[in-house]
């Protein structure tokens, strides 16, 4: 039995926020969301760079052998192009993206997951989440500090751990292969659903709209309704045999990208030695001017002229140099000062002798105390922060991993103590009295 997707995808920028940072894609052969991070001007390029290079995996066939490759390959591309647009543009500098993709291959679906955008399936009427959030709040609840209920509360439960970003530290993805069964429902989703929306309610949604299109739209609303605090984006697919039309809809066949990466997706980077940019160059042709419509200009006059425009790219430098150092000074990141945790405003780069960033707060935070080995290396690799109390609720979490989880004390047991045995002291036996004799 062949097995193929029909699918929809969704996106909306939320009540609160300014900017959209999510991006989505759907297609016959690729799911998949991505959500950004890293202020307003890097989580949209960040989501949009992840899905554009995921995308040409939609485009064919893929075996169930090589599909896990495809993707792990696809991720690296998408990491390496998000560096280089963060060396390019330095304002993009700390950005990143979590990211949740399916790849279908025949009756199969290999699929990645980095960060905390979920995914769920409806299988027989029953939800199940089948990714696991990589967030220090999950990390709490491993390792027992604190119930599923309480991190579901938590005021820090949106601090991601693990993101594909432009930072240096190697992050493994979280990668498995599933069946693809007739019936079953998937849903992809950025946190703006899952943070604002139950699980009851999700499951109870998927259950009652069969449709795909007005399902997806349903639960958009919802997230709105309960208060739209985050970009929201959903990718819904049922699992339909490719030839079941009895319901009149066949599989869909048209890629939907949204989000993001719908105005973007289709626009060369502006890395300068990014492949979108190479092979954006390799199309402009080089049309040399007609020198019959050239008038003829004074050489004094084109020498004034070339003083002015040099004049005015000055003027235009200096101003770019000090807009860009002011917005560096908005920017915070938990660091390492001294072997201790500290938290530094500016960027983590230098220009040649001239650092980035300076020192404004040092913790007693050794991080070699620090219990978990990956958050010792995300500290070294920096962590970026959109504000001072960002970056101070940041320290809190990792002072919360220096302690050891408490053990549980051993109950006393009570042992009977058995009283000593009497001593028996042998008494001096008495002697005879004296016997008196008459005289």
């Amino acid at each position: 039995m062949t097995v193929a997707l029909r699918y929809a995808a969704r996106s909306d920028v939320g009540l609160v926020r300014s900017n959209n940072q999510d991006s989505g894609y759907a297609g016959p052969h690729l799911l998949m969301v991505a959500d950004g991070m890293g202020g307003h001007a890097g989580g949209d390029v960040a989501s949009s760079v992840a899905v554009a290079a995921f995308a040409p995996l939609d485009g064919e066939s893929h075996g169930p052998d090589g599909a896990l490759d495809e993707l792990e390959a696809a991720l690296e591309n998408a990491r390496d192009e998000i560096i280089a647009r963060s060396e390019a543009e330095p304002e993009l500098a700390g950005m990143g993206t979590t990211v949740i993709a399916i790849l279908r291959a025949g009756n199969k679906l290999a699929m990645v997951h980095l960060g905390d955008s979920r995914g769920y399936l409806m299988r027989d009427g029953e939800l199940t989440q089948v990714t696991t959030d990589h967030t220090f709040v999950q990390h709490l609840v491993d390792i027992g500090r604190i119930t599923p209920e309480e991190a579901e509360h938590h005021p820090q439960r949106s601090v991601v751990m693990r993101v594909l970003g432009d930072f240096d530290a190697e992050v493994t993805p979280d990668m498995s292969m599933r069946e693809a069964r007739v019936g079953d429902r998937w849903l992809l989703c950025s946190d703006g659903l899952s943070g604002f929306v139950s699980a009851d309610t999700i499951a109870e949604t998927l259950r009652s709209i069969a449709d795909v299109d007005q399902c997806a739209d349903r639960l958009v609303q919802l997230a709105l309704r309960a208060g739209g605090g985050d970009n929201v984006t959903v990718v819904l697919a049922d699992v339909i045999e490719l030839d079941d039309v009895a319901d009149g809809a066949g599989p869909t066949t048209a890629a939907t990208v949204v989000g993001s990466a719908a105005a973007t997706f289709d626009a060369p980077t502006s890395a300068a030695d990014g492949p979108a940019a190479r092979a954006a160059n390799l199309t402009k042709v080089e049309v040399a001017p007609d020198e019959d419509d050239e008038e003829p200009v004074e050489e004094p006059r084109r020498r004034r002229r070339g003083w002015l425009a040099a004049g005015v790219a000055v003027v235009l430098l200096v101003a770019v140099a000090v807009g860009a150092w002011a917005w560096t000074q908005t920017q915070y990141y938990v660091g390492v000062s001294e072997g201790h945790v500290a938290i530094y405003r500016g960027l983590p780069q230098s220009l040649g002798p001239i650092e980035l960033s300076e020192v404004v707060e040092t913790t007693d935070i050794a991080v070699d105390d620090l219990q978990s080995a990956y958050l010792r290396e995300r500290v070294n690799e920096t962590i970026h922060a959109e504000s001072l109390a960002a970056a101070r609720a940041q320290v809190a979490l990792l002072g919360a991993d220096t302690t050891p989880a408490p053990t549980p004390t051993p109950t006393p047991t009570l042992t009977p103590t058995l009283a000593p045995a009497p001593t028996l002291t042998q008494q001096p036996t008495p002697t005879d009295s004296p016997t008196l004799i008459a005289p």
